[in-house]
């Protein structure tokens, strides 16, 4: 919540996937969404904001919330799934919603999600900043993206840390984490969007440095964030049978058009990149939205 908060990160992640669902997933009559990183389920209101005011009235929409247990225990997931559900009427949206808790997303089969044939209903695939995590253990994202055909998809949606983080040359990743991380600690401080030394800057800089501490301190299985870049990501979805979805110049410009009322100023950049949209602060990518489709070859 803190990080959503203090930089446009999140609301680009959020507002880009959406975007590539939308187009996607238009005329369906009943559309269901798998995200795979729920969490507090902040990207989904404005989809389902979007889906109301559809033209000849909203699709049916289905949602599958994926995310890890909690320490204590408690059922976060059926929590947000509730606030979703009273937000779905209030607009008019018939909505259903199942959480499921999983330590990994290669723990999860298609066939407990309860899909249906296509021509019941579109099916898209959200993950963002999920997938890097699987890198730590071997084959785990082989698994997932076979996974991912099984549920036949119309659109996946992927959001990731635009660095790379998972050579094996510990100096090397420790040199890429200490450039990456100190431009998006220079952003965070200079976007204006909060007080500097604000609770929320302070939570997004224990956040970030999370991440760091994992990044350079762990190796092996404890070493989850090995954030790959998208010419990687590119290469790795294109070897397992998806197909790159172009992101189109309507949703560059609306990407640019959001920045300029959530962050204001200069500093953050949106690019596009071969159909790709890349966040980042002044030259400095850092982020990268990207779309994929079932290569209709290997489907």
């Amino acid at each position: 919540m803190h990080f959503y908060e203090t930089c446009p990160y999140l609301k680009f992640a959020h507002f880009t996937a959406n975007q590539a669902i939308l187009g996607a997933l238009e005329g369906a009559s009943r559309v269901h969404v798998i995200d795979f990183s729920l969490k507090q389920g902040m990207q989904w209101p404005a989809l389902m904001q979007a889906l109301a005011l559809r033209p000849g009235g909203p699709p049916a929409f289905r949602l599958t919330g994926i995310g890890p247990p909690q320490p204590d225990n408690t059922d976060v997931l059926q929590q947000v799934g509730w606030k979703l559900a009273r937000l779905a009427e209030a607009i008019g949206v018939e909505f259903e919603f199942r959480g499921f808790v999983a330590k990994s997303l290669a723990d999860v089969e298609p066939s407990i999600l309860e899909l249906l044939p296509s021509e019941v209903e579109a099916v898209a695939v959200n993950s963002v900043f999920e997938l890097h995590r699987l890198l730590a253990r071997p084959g785990a994202i082989d698994k997932v993206l076979t996974s991912i055909k099984a549920m036949n998809p119309k659109i996946v949606t992927v959001v990731e840390q635009e660095a790379n983080h998972n050579g094996a040359v510990f100096l090397d990743r420790f040199n890429e984490a200490l450039h990456y991380y100190s431009t998006m600690f220079d952003s965070l401080e200079s976007s204006g969007l909060t007080q500097p030394n604000s609770q929320d800057v302070l939570m997004s800089e224990m956040y970030l440095g999370r991440q760091i501490c994992n990044v350079v301190a762990c190796e092996g299985t404890d070493r989850v964030e090995r954030h790959e870049t998208l010419t990687q990501w590119r290469t790795r979805m294109s070897s397992s049978g998806f197909d790159p979805v172009h992101l189109g110049s309507n949703a560059f410009m609306q990407a640019k058009m959001l920045l300029a009322v959530i962050a204001g100023g200069d500093g953050y950049q949106v690019e596009e990149s071969d159909g790709c949209l890349m966040l980042g602060w002044h030259t400095r990518p850092l982020i990268a939205t990207s779309a994929w489709q079932l290569n209709p070859t290997d489907s």
